[in-house]
């Protein structure tokens, strides 16, 4: 092969090579690429160019969020047992009876704030199961407010005793089972107390236990108050001073509560009273009846 021949076929090689690198540099390795990450929750989306020697850049979304999505279970709230009593300064009172308290007395509609054997109590709701207690009453041991679901008091009623511990108010909660009272921890809190003389008065604040298992409703309970005797720390048998006739909820400030004790002395005193009054007639015409008989065996003569 001569020169000539030589040259012509370098140039041709040349521009051969030129021409492959133009369309080496005119191609894309890789156009738009999606990744889809799924994940429990949707994020923000991330986006990201990655450049190549021969390409501009790639794009490459990312569409979630790096953690899922956690869903937090509310914590329960542990009701509060603190039965430390605190000095109570004020006298206890019926201005919010029939408003924004329920109330029960014995007598019926006694004032407690009148000195005088009145025995009262007094529920508020907070919220919920839990409600706000006023108790007065007079004894030399102890006064008590108990919830029952039913009306023999019987199966383990709540019972809250506030006691006369030497001129200071000692504060249990128990259960009453079959008469007795046996002490039990039930969640209370801020209690206040004082004594005056036999009055004793107390207010607290009670998580009350739910009434379904007789009821419909988990706030409606036989209402009952006692008093006992309280000796070298021991609470005496209870004795039933006010016990409703039906069982109210205590969240209504408008129910009215009846003593059903009240409603059984006067049922039977009823018929006793009748009882003595014909008795006193019969004897009273048995008596004339004699007389004149004597006076007709007189005037024969």
């Amino acid at each position: 092969m001569d020169n000539s021949s030589r040259l012509m076929f370098a140039v041709v090689m040349v521009m051969a090579y030129m021409v492959m690198g133009a369309q080496t540099q005119n191609s894309t390795v890789a156009p738009n690429v999606t990744v889809a990450a799924n994940v429990t929750t949707t994020g923000p989306n991330i986006t990201t160019n990655l450049s190549t020697t021969h390409s501009p850049g790639v794009n490459i979304t990312i569409n979630g969020t790096m953690a899922p999505n956690t869903t937090m279970s509310p914590t329960a709230v542990v009701p509060v047992v603190n039965t430390t009593v605190t000095a109570l300064t004020v006298n206890i009172s019926m201005t919010e009876c029939g408003k924004t308290q329920l109330c029960a007395a014995q007598p019926e509609n006694c004032d407690p704030a009148v000195a005088g054997s009145c025995f009262f109590v007094s529920t508020q709701q907070s919220s919920g199961q839990t409600f706000s207690f006023q108790l007065r009453g007079v004894s030399s041991g102890y006064i008590a407010v108990g919830l029952s679901t039913n009306s023999t008091l019987d199966g383990n009623a709540t019972i809250y005793v506030c006691a006369n511990n030497n001129g200071n108010v000692k504060f249990f909660t128990a259960l009453l089972d079959k008469g007795n009272l046996t002490n039990n921890t039930l969640p209370v809190e801020s209690v206040k107390g004082s004594v005056n003389g036999q009055t004793i008065q107390c207010t607290f604040s009670a998580t009350v236990p739910k009434a379904t298992a007789t009821r419909s409703i988990d706030t409606s309970y036989y209402l009952s108050i006692f008093n006992g005797s309280f000796i070298n720390g021991i609470l005496g048998h209870p004795n039933v001073v006010l016990l409703s006739s039906k069982a109210v909820d205590l969240s209504n400030p408008k129910n009215a509560v009846t003593n059903s004790l009240n409603i059984i002395t006067t049922t039977t005193a009823a018929p006793s009273t009748t009882s003595s009054h014909a008795f006193g007639l019969q004897h009273t015409l048995s008596q004339a009846l004699l007389i004149l008989l004597g006076v007709l065996g007189m005037m024969m003569l």
